[in-house]
């Protein structure tokens, strides 16, 4: 359907988004001496990841054969294989038989007839003996781009060389434009050149994030989310069309306006103009028609006066510009382009015409308003008044990015003196693009209204949406603080505003509990007095929130008083209501089951009415309740869902990368959830945000303590412990990171500082009543003791933590504790295996530790210890010794390090040092000392 649009002609390795997984399982296959073909359609980025891939394997051949073809040239035979050959053939055509080497020079240098039918076996096999000399002296690779237009006889020459070439060192890595399977019906004359056994790729579009991602890269940084989501559908996730939709964003001097088509550069509207010019008039204005709705069908059309629609949408079908609609009477295009193009292709009278006719055509009062305000120019109070009904009956629908949409159109048609005004229909649409996650275009919309307002409410009103659309970079508006007090003056319902955001800069940018607290009680009073409910219940909420966080006694109640009634029905299931604070009492309480009602019905309530900010807070709510309940592989499952959701809206990535680590650590991929914390530490670290920080770093401590890197998880833990202790964070069941501490400290061998820990911890879990902390901390003590030899009080210790937290509902938990069980049971030489925490790790799903257990079950039985050797390693530190004792039972260094949460290379380190104190040279005299026997 689409006409050739040359992608770029050098290697861009900036250009490579998404691409990773493509990558991977081409790699692989060259690394197999397998070959590969990329396909897709025109623009998708195949020869992207063709250079990306040649580029990368070209230094592995000692003979580079390249080709590019094309559609004007794909009639010239031979063209294709003189390309390849034309520079290499005269280097082996000594070792051709003459009638070979004949009909190979004809071919490649035009000087004679050579044809397929007259010289076809000869050529052939000097096609297939070139190839065999050039390969007995190393490697070769072929890289062939557009396959499609490949020449037919190069590509019968390749394709009977390819099949013949059995174990030689040929790769092929070609691409070829395909709009179905490359295998498919009607698509594999151009597969004829390659070997049987090549592997096809499909490159995908990209997703909204990634075009995200590619447009940021190219420098189209200032798009706004609203912008790049209309390019992400406008570009159906082609990666060069969105390059060019986002350039000519770039150079049109003003932006378009919301119900305004995207500017489509002449670059791609000639894609498919050709086409349209093929159009009959009266079927290109049914098409405009169909572009101009929002869900267009056969019926619409002849209700918008288009009383020919089948006829006319069948010739475009013919043409390429409509697809099958598999579904239902829906008219489809074959590309969201195809409809940008004429859409943007018509003139503004063709457009208002169409619109006009669609306002009476369509059946949905939202949409009538839409088109209506579409085909009206200027200002029209009636107009204005039916848009703020439609922008209502969206947010009640759960639409609020639909109601900003129709919010800012109604402002435009707002007379200046009319009330509402211009200016409060934009901030109400601010707020619903605040709600649908727009926060850019929300900000947008509250500082182009801040440049003119004068009334105090408005003024106010605009700066809680700037610092709103801040989120957690709420210390990059710190500036906004004295101008919003100063506009509020006196009145205590403006001030009720302004006092609930200073309670978040104080939690969020200072890290002063106190001083939120305070601040939350001091908006809800003024609130309170003002009459504002919503306000009011947002300052109790956060109060709340903050006392929960600080252990204090009274959040309880303050939670009672947040859920009175009456309830503001948005508020009441808003991340930051009542609903939140009660949510994160119960999880801190060990009440898992009602936690996770709570944030079940807060999650559905939320996704009804679109609010996607809070979508993410309660995905990653729900994930943390299935990951305490040891319920690993959902919690990685709504922890991803939560991250994709994030990078979408750009909202809380920091905060979900941090969840989906701790899911990934235990349910997961280590390596994923060691990058996934780097990134969320990135992130609190560029936003100031040190409440996050601490989340953070303990999850990265998490990571490496999972990966066996005990030493790094105690630089990251040591790191939240001191930012905890500044921030007089008070309750361990916050961040639950004390055990992992105190375990990684017994692993390295600072048994004091690890009771220390375990100590400090346990004091502040008693009085606040958290059980499943006080087991945990049960068993990071119970290690502690093993290490020090006290084993029978260890597994009395550990049975009873086990036991606690099977009945409080922490499987995962409970599964660690198993674990540690068989540890100290077989060190204590009692008949012992891991069996039962084999079993708990396969019920929560949590594959790292599964892997470590069963690792651990298949290593040697420890072998009772002379009675010589605990007396010749006293001279050693606690894991000095713990090493030099698993050496004793047999255990390899990669056995030792899966056990003691270590890394191979600090086993390594640290027999070296066991050497050097017992005076032995090798794990040889190690053994012997275990059998009593002097070393020399």
């Amino acid at each position: 359907m689409l006409r050739d649009l040359k992608e770029p002609g050098r290697p861009r390795p900036d250009l490579v988004v998404g691409r990773d997984d493509l990558l991977s399982g081409a790699r692989e296959q060259l690394s197999r001496g397998g070959s590969v073909v990329v396909h897709g359609d025109t623009g998708i980025g195949k020869s992207t990841v063709l250079r990306t891939l040649a580029a990368e394997y070209a230094d592995q051949a000692r003979t580079v054969l390249r080709c590019s073809a094309t559609e004007s040239e794909s009639h010239l035979p031979f063209l294709a294989l003189a390309d390849l050959l034309g520079l290499v053939a005269d280097e082996v055509s000594d070792q051709l038989p003459a009638p070979q080497r004949d009909a190979l020079e004809s071919a490649l240098t035009g000087r004679g007839e050579s044809t397929l039918q007259r010289d076809g076996l000869a050529l052939r096999l000097a096609v297939l003996s070139t190839l065999r000399a050039l390969a007995a002296r190393g490697p070769v690779l072929i890289v062939a781009d557009d396959l499609q237009w490949l020449d037919s006889a190069s590509a019968e020459l390749l394709g009977f060389a390819a099949r013949r070439l059995g174990e030689l060192p040929v790769r092929m890595l070609c691409a070829v434009r395909t709009e179905t399977e490359p295998r498919g019906p009607g698509q594999g004359r151009h597969l004829r050149a390659l070997p049987p056994d090549t592997l096809t790729v499909r490159v995908n579009p990209l997703t909204r994030a990634q075009v995200a991602e590619l447009l940021g890269r190219r420098g189209y940084t200032g798009l706004s989310r609203s912008t790049v989501r209309e390019i992400h559908r406008t570009s159906g996730g082609n990666p060069l069309f969105a390059l060019e939709l986002g350039r000519a964003l770039a150079e049109s001097p003003t932006p378009p306006r919301p119900g305004e088509p995207l500017p489509v550069p002449t670059s791609l509207r000639a894609l498919v103009l050709s086409r349209l010019e093929m159009l009959s008039a009266e079927a290109r204005r049914t098409l405009l028609v169909a572009s101009a709705g929002a869900r267009p069908t056969l019926s619409l059309l002849h209700a918008a006066g288009r009383g020919d629609a089948e006829t006319e949408t069948a010739e475009a079908a013919r043409l390429g510009l409509l697809a099958p609609e598999r579904e239902g009477p829906g008219v489809r295009f074959a590309h969201p382009l195809v409809s940008a193009a004429l859409y943007a292709e018509a003139g503004a009278a063709e457009r208002r015409a169409a619109h006009a006719a669609l306002s009476t055509a369509a059946s949905d009062p939202i949409e009538r308003a839409r088109h209506l305000a579409l085909a009206t120019t200027g200002a029209d109070p009636a107009v204005a008044a039916g848009l703020g009904e439609a922008a209502a009956a969206a947010r009640d629908r759960g639409a609020p990015s639909v109601a900003a949409e129709l919010g800012l159109l109604a402002a435009r048609h707002t007379p200046a003196d009319a009330v509402p005004g211009p200016d409060v229909r934009r901030l109400q649409a601010a707020e619903d693009a605040l709600t649908a996650g727009g926060h850019d275009l929300a900000r947008d919309i509250a500082r182009d209204v801040l440049g003119r307002a004068t009334e105090p409410a408005d003024r106010v009103r605009a700066w809680m949406v700037v610092i709103e659309a801040a989120g957690q970079s709420i210390a990059e508006v710190d500036a906004v603080f004295p101008q919003a007090l100063a506009d509020a003056g006196d009145d205590p319902a403006l001030l009720a505003q302004v006092h609930y955001q200073l309670a978040w800069r104080a939690l969020v940018v200072e890290g002063d509990f106190a001083e939120c607290r305070e601040e939350a009680a001091h908006a809800a009073r003024l609130a309170e007095r003002a009459g504002i409910r919503r306000t009011g219940l947002l300052a109790l909420a956060l109060q709340a929130q903050t006392e929960t966080l600080m252990g204090h006694p009274d959040a309880p109640a303050t939670i009672k008083r947040a859920l009175r009634e009456p309830q503001d029905p948005q508020v009441a299931c808003h991340h930051n209501g009542a609903g939140a604070a009660r949510f994160r009492w119960l999880v801190m309480g060990d009440r898992l089951a009602e936690a996770r009602n709570t944030i079940t019905a807060l999650l559905r309530e939320v996704r009804r009415r679109g609010m996607v900010e809070s979508e993410v807070h309660f995905l990653r709510g729900l994930a943390e309740t299935e990951l305490r309940s040891g319920h690993c592989g959902r919690a990685l499952d709504l922890a991803r869902e939560s991250l994709r959701l994030a990078r979408d809206s750009g909202i809380g990535e920091g905060a979900s990368a941090m969840q989906t680590s701790l899911a990934e650590a235990s349910g997961g991929d280590v390596d994923r959830a060691l990058a996934l914390a780097r990134e969320a530490v990135r992130h609190a670290e560029g936003d100031g945000d040190l409440m996050y920080l601490s989340l953070a770093l303990g999850a990265l401590g998490q990571a490496r303590f999972v990966a066996g890197d005990a030493p790094g998880a105690v630089a990251a833990l040591r790191r939240v412990r001191e930012l905890e202790e500044s921030l007089k964070v008070t309750d361990p069941a916050r961040g639950r990171w004390q055990g992992d501490l105190a375990e990684a400290l017994v692993c390295v061998g600072e048994h004091a500082e690890a009771q220390d820990v375990i100590d400090a911890a346990r004091e502040r879990a008693l009085r606040l009543g958290r059980e499943s902390m006080l087991a945990v901390l049960d068993r990071a003590e119970a290690l502690v003791r093993a290490a020090r030899g006290e084993l029978d009080v260890a597994v009395r210790q550990l049975t009873s933590a086990q036991d606690r937290l099977a009945k409080l509902g922490h499987g995962l938990e409970e599964a660690r504790t198993a674990y540690a069980l068989a540890e100290v049971r077989i060190r204590r030489s009692e008949p012992a295996s891991y069996d039962e925490a084999v079993r708990l790790f396969r019920r929560c799903r949590a594959l790292p530790w599964l892997k470590r257990a069963e690792r651990a079950a298949v290593a040697p039985v420890p072998r009772p210890q002379a009675a010589a050797a605990p007396a010749a390693l006293a001279v050693l530190a606690a894991t000095e010794r713990r090493v030099a004792e698993l050496v004793m039972e047999g255990a390899t260094n990669r056995e030792i390090a899966g056990r003691l949460f270590i890394s191979v290379k600090t086993v390594e380190a640290t027999l070296t040092r066991v050497y050097r104190k017992l005076g032995i040279r090798s794990r040889v005299d190690i053994v012997r000392l275990a059998a009593g026997h002097r070393t020399n």
